[in-house]
């Protein structure tokens, strides 16, 4: 197992150069020892001090819990404050051009999956809370703006199979992707789904369970599935949205 998390850091670009070969092991290396360390005041300043020779970035006051897994963390860069809990797995790695910025603040609760795939800029900006083993990923950018609140069980994943012709396998027909994109101060609930190509608005929220395949406008209540708007949070009247 541990042969092949190591592999994986020095084969995700296979043209670098023997020195960055060796900055990838040295990157699996200290991510494996140091990662597993449970005692908080120990392993968490452990982790902070020998993090920093190998993130993109990371800021002061940042706890990182055992039993967190880091992969392409050149591309991976972490605000000040940031908190993030055991069984966590961040993956930048996979393509040059992937990026990972967690801002001042955010929270990773237990078992959060974040991924980026090919070309993709994720963003999680300051204030944020990500709940229990939210998923998170795409081919696309994502973007999740300031002081969002997203429920255990969410996800949001930014991309779409194509399917359209049925004398060729799905799996090689290729993704398409549009992004995703929650602006500020946004509530999803329980067990939301935010599919490819959606925004939803500043200051919306979204009822557990939602399945959010088009636009929210701003401090919209959605529900459903699909979800719809019921109602706005800015003391207009009720409106309802036909399928």
């Amino acid at each position: 197992m541990e042969k092949n998390l190591a592999a994986d850091y020095i084969s995700t670009n296979p043209q670098q150069s023997s020195v960055s070969k060796w900055q990838s092991l040295l990157a699996f290396i200290l991510v494996f020892l140091v990662g597993n360390i449970p005692i908080r005041a120990i392993g968490g300043r452990l982790r902070n001090i020998l993090y920093r020779a190998i993130f993109h970035r990371i800021g002061s006051s940042v706890y990182i819990q055992n039993d967190v897994e880091f992969k392409g963390v050149s591309a991976i860069e972490i605000g000040n404050g940031v908190e993030i809990l055991r069984g966590t797995r961040i993956y930048a790695h996979g393509h040059p051009n992937n990026r990972i910025y967690l801002g001042d603040g955010v929270r990773l609760q237990q078992g959060v999956d974040i991924r980026g795939l090919i070309d993709t800029y994720l963003q999680i900006d300051e204030g944020t809370y990500i709940g229990q083993y939210v998923c998170i990923a795409g081919y696309g950018d994502i973007k999740i703006g300031k002081d969002c609140l997203i429920a255990s069980h969410c996800t949001l994943i930014a991309s779409n199979h194509n399917y359209a012709d049925p004398t060729r396998k799905i799996i090689d027909q290729g993704v398409t992707s549009k992004g995703i994109v929650i602006e500020d101060d946004c509530w999803l609930g329980n067990g939301v789904t935010v599919v490819d190509g959606v925004t939803i608005g500043k200051g919306s929220v979204i009822g557990a369970g939602a399945v959010v395949t088009k636009d929210i406008p701003p401090y919209s209540v959605a529900v459903g599935v699909p979800a719809r708007v019921i109602k706005s949070r800015n003391g207009k009247e009720l409106m309802t949205h036909r399928k």
